[in-house]
Protein backbone atom coordinates (compact mmCIF):
# COMPACT_ATOMS: atom_id res chain seq x y z
CA UNK A 1 0.00 0.00 0.00
CA UNK A 2 1.29 3.57 -0.49
CA UNK A 3 0.30 6.03 1.39
CA UNK A 4 0.88 9.96 1.04
CA UNK A 5 0.89 11.73 4.05
CA UNK A 6 0.39 15.90 4.05
CA UNK A 7 0.65 17.56 7.29
CA UNK A 8 -0.40 21.39 6.52
CA UNK A 9 1.03 23.90 9.05
CA UNK A 10 0.03 27.94 9.51
CA UNK A 11 2.75 28.76 6.49
CA UNK A 12 4.14 25.36 5.52
CA UNK A 13 2.75 22.02 3.61
CA UNK A 14 4.69 18.60 4.73
CA UNK A 15 4.40 15.19 2.59
CA UNK A 16 5.67 12.48 2.45
CA UNK A 17 5.12 8.78 0.73
CA UNK A 18 5.25 5.58 2.57
CA UNK A 19 5.35 2.09 0.92
CA UNK A 20 4.00 -0.65 2.91
CA UNK A 21 4.76 -3.95 0.90
CA UNK A 22 3.79 -6.04 4.24
CA UNK A 23 0.53 -8.08 5.16
CA UNK A 24 0.92 -6.45 8.80
CA UNK A 25 2.32 -3.17 10.01
CA UNK A 26 6.09 -3.03 10.72
CA UNK A 27 6.83 -3.03 14.15
CA UNK A 28 8.97 0.08 13.67
CA UNK A 29 8.29 3.11 11.75
CA UNK A 30 9.54 3.09 8.12
CA UNK A 31 11.45 5.90 6.32
CA UNK A 32 9.53 7.40 3.64
CA UNK A 33 10.24 6.80 0.01
CA UNK A 34 9.88 10.37 -0.54
CA UNK A 35 9.30 13.65 1.42
CA UNK A 36 8.51 17.09 0.57
CA UNK A 37 8.38 20.59 2.73
CA UNK A 38 7.22 23.80 1.26
CA UNK A 39 7.92 27.08 3.33
CA UNK A 40 5.00 29.18 2.05
CA UNK A 41 7.09 32.42 3.73
CA UNK A 42 10.79 31.48 2.99
CA UNK A 43 11.29 34.61 1.03
CA UNK A 44 9.49 37.68 0.48
CA UNK A 45 9.28 36.89 -3.25
CA UNK A 46 8.64 33.58 -3.30
CA UNK A 47 8.38 30.31 -1.40
CA UNK A 48 10.44 27.44 -0.92
CA UNK A 49 9.60 23.70 -2.45
CA UNK A 50 12.72 21.17 -1.00
CA UNK A 51 12.10 17.88 -2.08
CA UNK A 52 14.17 14.36 -1.31
CA UNK A 53 14.21 11.04 -2.58
CA UNK A 54 16.36 8.20 -4.53
CA UNK A 55 19.36 10.02 -2.00
CA UNK A 56 18.43 13.38 -4.32
CA UNK A 57 17.98 16.54 -2.16
CA UNK A 58 16.17 18.97 -5.30
CA UNK A 59 14.66 23.14 -4.50
CA UNK A 60 11.82 24.62 -6.32
CA UNK A 61 10.89 28.13 -6.24
CA UNK A 62 7.24 28.70 -5.78
CA UNK A 63 4.60 31.53 -6.02
CA UNK A 64 2.99 31.69 -2.56
CA UNK A 65 0.14 33.54 -4.43
CA UNK A 66 -1.18 29.97 -6.19
CA UNK A 67 -0.45 27.32 -3.88
CA UNK A 68 -2.68 25.26 -5.80
CA UNK A 69 0.09 25.51 -8.06
CA UNK A 70 2.78 24.68 -5.79
CA UNK A 71 0.60 21.64 -4.47
CA UNK A 72 0.42 20.59 -7.58
CA UNK A 73 4.08 20.76 -8.31
CA UNK A 74 5.47 19.20 -5.05
CA UNK A 75 2.88 15.88 -6.15
CA UNK A 76 4.44 16.03 -9.84
CA UNK A 77 8.38 15.45 -8.28
CA UNK A 78 6.71 12.11 -7.49
CA UNK A 79 7.14 10.43 -10.82
CA UNK A 80 9.28 13.12 -12.52
CA UNK A 81 12.71 13.64 -12.87
CA UNK A 82 15.48 12.71 -10.75
CA UNK A 83 13.14 12.37 -7.16
CA UNK A 84 10.58 9.95 -9.31
CA UNK A 85 9.50 6.83 -7.02
CA UNK A 86 6.51 5.60 -9.01
CA UNK A 87 5.58 5.81 -12.71
CA UNK A 88 1.91 7.57 -11.83
CA UNK A 89 0.19 9.42 -9.40
CA UNK A 90 -2.53 6.85 -9.38
CA UNK A 91 -0.21 4.07 -7.91
CA UNK A 92 -1.58 6.02 -4.21
CA UNK A 93 -3.73 4.42 -2.93
CA UNK A 94 -4.92 6.84 0.05
CA UNK A 95 -4.07 10.32 0.91
CA UNK A 96 -3.50 11.27 5.20
CA UNK A 97 -4.62 14.76 6.22
CA UNK A 98 -3.26 15.93 9.92
CA UNK A 99 -6.05 17.96 11.10
CA UNK A 100 -5.79 20.18 13.86
CA UNK A 101 -9.59 20.65 14.73
CA UNK A 102 -12.25 18.07 14.45
CA UNK A 103 -14.48 19.49 17.62
CA UNK A 104 -16.52 16.97 19.42
CA UNK A 105 -17.73 14.86 16.39
CA UNK A 106 -14.79 12.98 15.50
CA UNK A 107 -12.88 10.47 17.72
CA UNK A 108 -10.82 8.38 15.46
CA UNK A 109 -9.74 8.86 11.91
CA UNK A 110 -12.51 9.22 9.65
CA UNK A 111 -13.13 8.89 5.91
CA UNK A 112 -13.33 12.46 4.48
CA UNK A 113 -16.51 13.24 2.88
CA UNK A 114 -18.62 16.54 2.18
CA UNK A 115 -19.94 16.64 5.76
CA UNK A 116 -15.76 16.28 7.11
CA UNK A 117 -15.09 18.85 5.01
CA UNK A 118 -18.07 21.06 6.30
CA UNK A 119 -17.00 20.70 9.61
CA UNK A 120 -13.47 21.17 9.17
CA UNK A 121 -14.31 24.47 7.87
CA UNK A 122 -16.67 25.47 10.21
CA UNK A 123 -14.02 25.08 12.88
CA UNK A 124 -11.77 27.57 11.55
CA UNK A 125 -12.34 30.00 13.92
CA UNK A 126 -11.08 27.69 16.15
CA UNK A 127 -7.63 26.90 14.44
CA UNK A 128 -7.45 29.92 11.98
CA UNK A 129 -4.02 29.01 11.52
CA UNK A 130 -4.22 25.47 10.40
CA UNK A 131 -7.85 24.53 9.09
CA UNK A 132 -7.95 26.56 6.14
CA UNK A 133 -4.82 24.94 4.87
CA UNK A 134 -5.35 21.94 6.16
CA UNK A 135 -8.83 21.89 3.52
CA UNK A 136 -6.46 23.69 0.68
CA UNK A 137 -5.05 20.27 1.21
CA UNK A 138 -7.84 18.11 0.82
CA UNK A 139 -9.29 20.27 -2.08
CA UNK A 140 -6.20 19.83 -3.84
CA UNK A 141 -5.92 16.35 -3.64
CA UNK A 142 -9.82 16.32 -4.94
CA UNK A 143 -8.55 18.35 -8.01
CA UNK A 144 -5.45 16.19 -8.89
CA UNK A 145 -5.79 12.85 -7.65
CA UNK A 146 -9.76 12.79 -8.03
CA UNK A 147 -11.65 10.31 -6.34
CA UNK A 148 -8.75 9.08 -4.06
CA UNK A 149 -10.15 7.84 -0.77
CA UNK A 150 -8.67 10.59 1.82
CA UNK A 151 -8.25 10.14 5.53
CA UNK A 152 -8.48 13.07 8.53
CA UNK A 153 -6.68 11.90 11.36
CA UNK A 154 -7.52 14.94 14.02
CA UNK A 155 -5.31 16.17 16.89
CA UNK A 156 -8.23 16.59 18.80
CA UNK A 157 -9.66 12.92 18.26
CA UNK A 158 -7.02 11.18 21.16
CA UNK A 159 -8.47 13.71 23.94
CA UNK A 160 -12.42 12.80 23.17
CA UNK A 161 -12.52 10.83 25.98
CA UNK A 162 -11.76 13.30 28.71
CA UNK A 163 -14.36 12.75 31.63
CA UNK A 164 -16.45 15.89 31.73
CA UNK A 165 -15.09 17.29 34.74
CA UNK A 166 -11.88 17.61 33.23
CA UNK A 167 -13.25 18.29 29.77
CA UNK A 168 -15.90 20.95 30.59
CA UNK A 169 -15.23 24.73 31.87
CA UNK A 170 -16.35 26.45 35.18
CA UNK A 171 -18.45 28.78 33.18
CA UNK A 172 -22.39 28.79 32.53
CA UNK A 173 -23.45 24.94 31.33
CA UNK A 174 -24.92 26.86 28.53
CA UNK A 175 -21.81 27.21 26.60
CA UNK A 176 -20.37 23.70 26.94
CA UNK A 177 -23.72 22.70 24.58
CA UNK A 178 -22.44 25.81 22.17
CA UNK A 179 -19.08 23.89 21.85
CA UNK A 180 -16.93 26.41 24.11
CA UNK A 181 -14.86 23.02 25.90
CA UNK A 182 -11.41 21.23 26.53
CA UNK A 183 -10.70 19.75 23.38
CA UNK A 184 -6.73 19.05 23.47
CA UNK A 185 -4.25 18.74 20.49
CA UNK A 186 -1.27 17.10 19.81
CA UNK A 187 -3.28 14.00 20.29
CA UNK A 188 -1.67 12.15 17.10
CA UNK A 189 2.39 12.67 18.54
CA UNK A 190 0.87 11.48 22.60
CA UNK A 191 -0.71 8.39 20.80
CA UNK A 192 2.08 7.40 19.41
CA UNK A 193 4.58 8.44 21.96
CA UNK A 194 2.16 6.68 25.01
CA UNK A 195 1.79 3.36 22.67
CA UNK A 196 5.92 3.22 21.64
CA UNK A 197 6.65 3.96 25.65
CA UNK A 198 5.17 0.84 26.61
CA UNK A 199 6.96 -0.96 23.80
CA UNK A 200 10.30 0.24 24.79
CA UNK A 201 9.49 -0.78 28.30
CA UNK A 202 7.80 -4.15 26.86
CA UNK A 203 4.88 -3.32 29.22
CA UNK A 204 1.56 -3.55 28.48
CA UNK A 205 -0.06 0.30 28.16
CA UNK A 206 -2.80 -0.40 29.36
CA UNK A 207 -1.40 -0.86 33.07
CA UNK A 208 0.84 2.28 32.59
CA UNK A 209 0.53 5.45 33.81
CA UNK A 210 2.04 7.46 31.35
CA UNK A 211 2.72 11.46 31.13
CA UNK A 212 3.76 12.85 27.59
CA UNK A 213 5.54 16.02 26.94
CA UNK A 214 5.50 17.07 23.64
CA UNK A 215 7.74 20.05 24.00
CA UNK A 216 8.30 21.77 20.66
CA UNK A 217 7.53 25.38 19.59
CA UNK A 218 3.61 24.74 20.31
CA UNK A 219 3.76 22.40 23.41
CA UNK A 220 1.27 20.34 25.62
CA UNK A 221 1.30 17.17 28.21
CA UNK A 222 -0.99 14.41 28.15
CA UNK A 223 -2.03 12.32 31.20
CA UNK A 224 -3.01 9.11 29.45
CA UNK A 225 -4.14 6.28 31.67
CA UNK A 226 -5.21 2.62 30.25
CA UNK A 227 -4.01 3.98 26.91
CA UNK A 228 -6.50 6.91 27.30
CA UNK A 229 -6.10 10.73 27.58
CA UNK A 230 -7.60 11.48 30.80
CA UNK A 231 -6.09 14.86 30.90
CA UNK A 232 -3.99 17.53 28.67
CA UNK A 233 -3.09 20.69 29.19
CA UNK A 234 -4.04 22.75 25.94
CA UNK A 235 -7.66 23.01 25.88
CA UNK A 236 -10.58 24.95 23.64
CA UNK A 237 -7.60 26.11 21.72
CA UNK A 238 -3.88 25.51 21.36
CA UNK A 239 -3.39 28.61 23.58
CA UNK A 240 -4.15 27.07 26.74
CA UNK A 241 -1.05 25.80 29.20
CA UNK A 242 2.15 25.43 28.95
CA UNK A 243 4.26 28.95 28.17
CA UNK A 244 5.36 27.96 24.67
CA UNK A 245 7.70 29.45 22.04
CA UNK A 246 5.55 32.66 21.07
CA UNK A 247 2.77 32.09 23.43
CA UNK A 248 1.30 32.94 26.46
CA UNK A 249 -0.42 29.74 27.51
CA UNK A 250 -2.90 29.98 30.61
CA UNK A 251 -2.89 33.40 32.25
CA UNK A 252 -5.44 35.48 34.38
CA UNK A 253 -8.19 36.00 31.86
CA UNK A 254 -9.15 39.63 33.88
CA UNK A 255 -5.53 40.78 32.04
CA UNK A 256 -7.77 40.59 28.69
CA UNK A 257 -10.34 42.47 29.93
CA UNK A 258 -7.91 44.93 31.39
CA UNK A 259 -5.94 45.47 28.22
CA UNK A 260 -9.89 46.07 26.55
CA UNK A 261 -10.75 48.57 29.10
CA UNK A 262 -7.17 50.33 30.21
CA UNK A 263 -5.38 49.79 26.55
CA UNK A 264 -7.93 49.69 24.18
CA UNK A 265 -7.14 46.49 22.66
CA UNK A 266 -9.62 44.66 20.93
CA UNK A 267 -9.59 40.67 19.61
CA UNK A 268 -7.03 40.88 16.39
CA UNK A 269 -4.66 42.50 19.02
CA UNK A 270 -5.05 40.00 21.95
CA UNK A 271 -4.64 37.55 19.35
CA UNK A 272 -1.59 38.81 18.13
CA UNK A 273 0.36 39.38 21.58
CA UNK A 274 -1.27 36.58 23.08
CA UNK A 275 -0.29 34.04 20.21
CA UNK A 276 3.05 35.69 18.62
CA UNK A 277 4.83 37.80 21.00
CA UNK A 278 4.81 36.21 24.38
CA UNK A 279 6.04 32.81 25.61
CA UNK A 280 9.75 32.45 25.29
CA UNK A 281 9.90 35.69 23.11
CA UNK A 282 7.78 37.84 25.09
CA UNK A 283 10.09 37.53 27.86
CA UNK A 284 13.43 37.03 26.65
CA UNK A 285 12.30 39.62 23.76
CA UNK A 286 14.55 38.43 20.93
CA UNK A 287 13.18 34.84 20.57
CA UNK A 288 10.99 32.14 21.03
CA UNK A 289 13.42 28.95 20.31
CA UNK A 290 14.56 27.33 23.46
CA UNK A 291 18.28 27.02 21.68
CA UNK A 292 18.92 30.65 21.63
CA UNK A 293 17.53 30.95 24.82
CA UNK A 294 19.85 28.67 26.78
CA UNK A 295 22.53 29.69 24.71
CA UNK A 296 22.17 33.21 25.73
CA UNK A 297 21.43 32.77 29.34
CA UNK A 298 24.61 31.00 29.67
CA UNK A 299 26.13 33.80 28.20
CA UNK A 300 24.39 36.07 31.30
CA UNK A 301 21.55 37.34 29.60
CA UNK A 302 19.00 38.04 32.53
CA UNK A 303 16.07 37.54 30.73
CA UNK A 304 16.98 35.06 28.79
CA UNK A 305 17.42 33.51 32.43
CA UNK A 306 13.86 34.34 33.73
CA UNK A 307 12.15 32.99 30.62
CA UNK A 308 13.94 29.40 30.63
CA UNK A 309 12.45 29.47 34.91
CA UNK A 310 9.57 30.69 34.22
CA UNK A 311 9.21 28.15 31.13
CA UNK A 312 10.21 25.43 33.56
CA UNK A 313 8.24 26.80 36.81
CA UNK A 314 5.33 26.70 34.40
CA UNK A 315 6.05 22.60 32.76
CA UNK A 316 6.90 21.37 36.42
CA UNK A 317 3.05 22.91 37.94
CA UNK A 318 1.46 21.14 34.72
CA UNK A 319 2.92 17.76 35.16
CA UNK A 320 1.53 18.43 38.97
CA UNK A 321 -1.58 18.63 37.66
CA UNK A 322 -1.09 15.78 35.14
CA UNK A 323 -0.20 13.95 38.11
CA UNK A 324 -3.19 14.78 39.96
CA UNK A 325 -5.28 13.12 37.21
CA UNK A 326 -3.58 9.71 37.03
CA UNK A 327 -2.97 9.53 41.00
CA UNK A 328 0.59 8.43 40.46
CA UNK A 329 3.52 7.95 37.66
CA UNK A 330 5.07 5.01 36.05
CA UNK A 331 6.49 7.27 32.98
CA UNK A 332 7.68 10.23 32.01
CA UNK A 333 8.09 10.68 28.11
CA UNK A 334 9.91 13.62 26.32
CA UNK A 335 9.26 14.01 22.74
CA UNK A 336 9.23 16.76 20.16
CA UNK A 337 11.77 19.24 19.18
CA UNK A 338 12.98 20.13 22.88
CA UNK A 339 11.58 17.33 24.61
CA UNK A 340 14.05 15.12 22.50
CA UNK A 341 16.91 17.99 22.21
CA UNK A 342 17.10 19.36 25.22
CA UNK A 343 19.49 18.03 28.23
CA UNK A 344 18.86 21.42 29.91
CA UNK A 345 15.29 21.47 30.01
CA UNK A 346 15.01 17.16 30.81
CA UNK A 347 16.89 17.54 33.52
CA UNK A 348 15.63 20.90 35.42
CA UNK A 349 12.05 19.05 34.76
CA UNK A 350 13.13 16.33 36.31
CA UNK A 351 14.46 17.89 39.36
CA UNK A 352 11.28 19.01 40.96
CA UNK A 353 10.10 15.34 41.21
CA UNK A 354 12.75 13.71 43.27
CA UNK A 355 10.21 12.97 45.78
CA UNK A 356 8.29 10.68 43.06
CA UNK A 357 11.32 8.43 42.90
CA UNK A 358 11.84 10.28 40.10
CA UNK A 359 15.36 10.57 38.97
CA UNK A 360 17.75 10.47 35.40
CA UNK A 361 21.23 9.33 34.52
CA UNK A 362 23.05 12.44 33.93
CA UNK A 363 25.32 11.17 31.41
CA UNK A 364 22.51 9.00 29.29
CA UNK A 365 20.39 12.58 29.24
CA UNK A 366 23.16 14.45 28.07
CA UNK A 367 23.57 12.44 25.01
CA UNK A 368 20.66 10.24 24.91
CA UNK A 369 20.19 7.50 22.19
CA UNK A 370 16.35 8.20 20.90
CA UNK A 371 13.76 5.68 22.37
CA UNK A 372 15.87 4.75 25.27
CA UNK A 373 15.11 5.25 29.20
CA UNK A 374 17.45 7.57 30.27
CA UNK A 375 16.15 7.18 34.13
CA UNK A 376 19.01 6.51 37.36
CA UNK A 377 19.01 3.00 37.92
CA UNK A 378 17.39 2.98 41.25
CA UNK A 379 14.72 5.83 40.14
CA UNK A 380 11.13 4.20 39.88
CA UNK A 381 10.00 6.21 37.33
CA UNK A 382 11.02 5.62 33.66
CA UNK A 383 11.95 8.81 31.98
CA UNK A 384 11.79 8.63 28.13
CA UNK A 385 13.17 10.50 25.24
CA UNK A 386 11.32 9.91 22.16
CA UNK A 387 11.51 10.55 18.64
CA UNK A 388 7.41 11.33 17.88
CA UNK A 389 6.96 10.04 14.41
CA UNK A 390 3.10 11.95 13.55
CA UNK A 391 3.19 11.19 9.78
CA UNK A 392 3.93 7.29 10.28
CA UNK A 393 1.37 7.77 12.87
CA UNK A 394 -1.10 9.10 10.25
CA UNK A 395 0.13 6.52 7.66
CA UNK A 396 -0.95 3.67 10.59
CA UNK A 397 -4.01 5.57 10.64
CA UNK A 398 -4.93 5.48 7.07
CA UNK A 399 -3.81 1.68 6.77
CA UNK A 400 -6.22 0.22 9.37
CA UNK A 401 -8.72 2.14 8.35
CA UNK A 402 -8.83 1.45 4.45
CA UNK A 403 -7.39 -1.88 4.96
CA UNK A 404 -4.86 -4.17 2.61
CA UNK A 405 -5.16 -3.90 -1.13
Amino acid sequence: MKILVLNAGSSSQKSCLYEITTENLPENPLQPIWSAAIDWTANNDYGILEIEANGVEKEFKLNPEKRLEGISKMLETLSQGETKVIENLSEINVVGHRVVHGGSDYSEATLITDKVKATIKNLIPLAPAHNPNHLEGIEAIEKILGNIPQIAVFDTAFHSQMPKEVAIYPIPYEWFEKGIRRYGFHGTSHKYCSQKAAKILGKPLEYLRIITCHLGNGASLTAVSNGISINTTMGFTPLEGLMMGTRSGSIDPAILIYLMREYGFDAEKLNKMLNKESGLKGISGKSGDMRYITNTMQEGDELAQLAFDIYIHKLRCCIGEMLASLGGLDVLVFTAGIGEHSAIVREKTCAGFEFLGLKIDKEKNTKPAMNTDISAPDAKVAVLVVHTEEDWAIACECWHKIGQT
